[in-house]
């Protein structure tokens, strides 16, 4: 291996493939570095070559992370670089990593580099820092998102696979949502929080960018975990039980826009591919909603932004971006009875929200409303700034958890997104509708034309919770059983073949009309669609399927074996063998023309 190896828009399972395949850190990632540019606005500081062969010789091999690169905001303490929050005047350099790198690096990931925010993280525009203004990855005109606006970007361009951000009020979504990633937001207290620069320590989140669902899992599963010395860590409970055959989701009934028809055009769209895979979407009035979020900003909140920076706004407060000094100012309006005041009003407003919530399996809102241009956001920095956070701020004030996903483009080419938004400790669920949304609607690689690797399950199957089934007749999508498939919430993966070991035939008697597959040795590649089922609802489907017909392992062309249907071989004796015609569709279709 050398370093010619273009590493870019590698999603985390390219790393661990590489160095599986044979290549080395000390040749992948001293390249990676020397391509970055120090003027580039994402990052505030990069690791030097010496200490990065320093880390790459403490690696070690057997580690599930090995060599794995990735960045990180730099309001999380990462040992050997900086944290400046993005004000200079505040920088200091870390004894050790935040508890998340750490975990991170001892599972074998390497920090390249910190990244741009908002100034301590006030913000959801990526605008407010000294060290430049972070552009959308699609548009130099138009903005990031914020405030993990350098993360989003440096993860959106290919640079590295993941990178961690902060979410209190949308900060690790919105930039998702506005670069074509996942951003994932966990629950409060899942990944410890020590060594994070607070905004607002009771809501503050630590979160990942990443290119698919599956590199944020494995992100989460390695930097989560109970940390007694962090006073807000908290134990997990067991997992929820996975999503029912026919999730009920709400949605806005009156979502606002802003006149921006492009992003409204998206998500209008996604929720008909969601109708289309079996979700109940019910509209509802998230007036609550918005009542809870109005207390972030607008009410003694801001009062734990100004606790993390206190003796800077006393002291030298024009070391403060001039817009953030400006929000973090506001607490001194604010007395302590009025932080009691609003805490009783948000429990009030969220025992509304519980029964807003009755009936239902989570909600499923646009990222944000609209894109704004950087120079719009410049001439109006508060107005534009709040509009992102709409369908964000609620959430951390609720104790929630959300997954943001890509969701498609806009008529302008820019990237627009969707999130799922989940009460608590709902991760696995969230990480499940993820799958099945990607398997359904795949996306680039951030702002690459590269697909992503396929979605497929046949060997993750347990540790996923999801079966790959492949289905070769009435179970077809289209054909008159696929609501057995919907309605238990699998999804498409792909249409494929069998290897040549099998032979299709016509069972006769059967209503509706089946074929029945039988693995002979010797015949010919069958048409089959693989399906994505959560293995919750696969026992259920499995009852439905009568004699001679079962599930047992089929052989794909391209060696795969996955689940599947096949039949007795005794039910074929009567049976017309049509393994000639190359699938049941081709069948079918040849019975019409007969019949007419």
């Amino acid at each position: 291996m050398t370093d010619s190896i273009a590493t870019e828009f590698w999603t985390l399972h390219d790393w661990q493939q590489a160095y599986r395949a044979g290549a080395r850190p000390q040749d992948l990632l001293p390249a990676l570095l020397a391509r970055l540019s120090g003027d580039d606005p994402a990052w505030i500081s990069m690791i030097g070559p010496a200490d990065l062969e320093a880390r790459i010789r403490a690696l070690d091999p057997a580690a599930p992370l090995y060599g794995v690169p990735f960045a990180v905001k730099d309001n999380i303490d990462a040992a050997g670089f900086s944290t400046t929050c993005a004000c200079p005047d505040f920088a200091y350099i870390p004894d050790t990593s935040a508890a998340a790198v750490a975990r991170l690096e001892a599972a074998g990931a390497v920090v390249i580099g910190k990244t741009n925010l908002d100034q301590f993280a006030t913000g959801l525009v990526g605008t407010r820092s000294p060290y430049g203004v972070v552009a959308n990855a699609f548009s130099a005109a138009h903005v990031s998102g914020g405030s993990s606006s350098g993360s989003a970007s440096v993860v959106a361009r290919g640079l590295v696979p993941f990178a961690l951000g902060t979410d209190t009020a949308g900060s690790g979504r919105v930039p998702a949502g506005h670069n074509n990633l996942v951003g994932l937001k966990p629950t409060r207290g899942l990944v410890s929080t020590r060594g994070l620069v607070p905004a607002c320590r009771t809501l503050d989140c630590i979160t990942v960018l990443a290119l698919s669902v599956d590199d944020g899992d494995t992100v989460l599963t390695h930097m989560a975990g109970y940390d007694a010395a962090d006073a807000y860590s908290r134990h997990a409970p067991a997992a929820p039980p996975s999503w029912p055959p026919r999730p009920v989701l709400g949605i806005p009934a009156a979502p606002p826009w802003f006149g921006d028809d492009a992003a409204a055009a998206v998500y209008q769209a996604a929720l008909g591919r969601l109708a289309s895979l079996g979700v109940v979407l019910k509209p509802v009035d998230f007036q609550p909603l918005w009542d809870v979020a109005a207390l972030l900003y607008d009410g003694p909140w801001v009062a734990e932004r100004y606790a993390a920076i206190e003796g800077m706004m006393r002291e030298t407060p024009d070391a403060v971006h001039p817009v953030v000094r400006s929000i973090i100012a506001k607490a001194r309006d604010f007395s302590a009875a009025d932080g009691f005041k609003a805490e009783y009003r948000r429990m009030e407003l969220a025992r509304r929200v519980e029964a807003l919530m009755d009936g239902l399996d989570g909600l499923l809102v646009p990222t944000a409303p609209t894109l704004p241009t950087i120079a719009a956001v410049l001439a109006d920095p508060v107005t534009l700034n709040a509009r992102q956070g709409i369908y964000t701020n609620f959430v951390n004030l609720l104790d929630w958890s959300a997954i943001a996903l890509p969701a498609g483009f806009r008529a302008d080419g820019l990237p627009a997104g969707i999130t799922l938004v989940a009460p608590a400790w709902n991760e696995a669920r969230l990480l499940e509708f993820g799958r099945l949304w990607q398997a359904a609607c795949p996306w680039r690689r951030g702002a690459s034309q590269l697909p992503l690797p396929q979605v497929t399950r046949d060997e993750d199957a347990d540790r996923h919770g999801h079966v790959t089934l492949a289905v070769v007749g009435a179970h077809l999508s289209g054909m008159p059983l696929n609501g057995q498939l919907t309605e238990r919430g699998a999804v498409l993966l792909e249409s494929t073949l069998t290897s040549a070991a099998y032979r299709l035939y016509a069972l006769p008697g059967t209503t509706p009309p089946k074929p029945g597959l039988v693995r002979t040795g010797e015949g010919m590649p069958i048409a089959v669609e693989l399906w994505d089922m959560p293995v919750a609802h696969y026992r259920s489907f499995v009852a439905l399927i009568p004699p001679p017909l079962g599930i047992g392992t089929v052989e794909l062309v391209d060696g795969r074996r996955v689940q599947g249907f096949l039949c007795e071989a005794w039910a074929t004796r009567d049976a017309a063998d049509i393994t000639g015609l190359g699938g049941w569709r081709a069948y079918m279709r040849l019975r019409a023309q007969n019949a007419t």
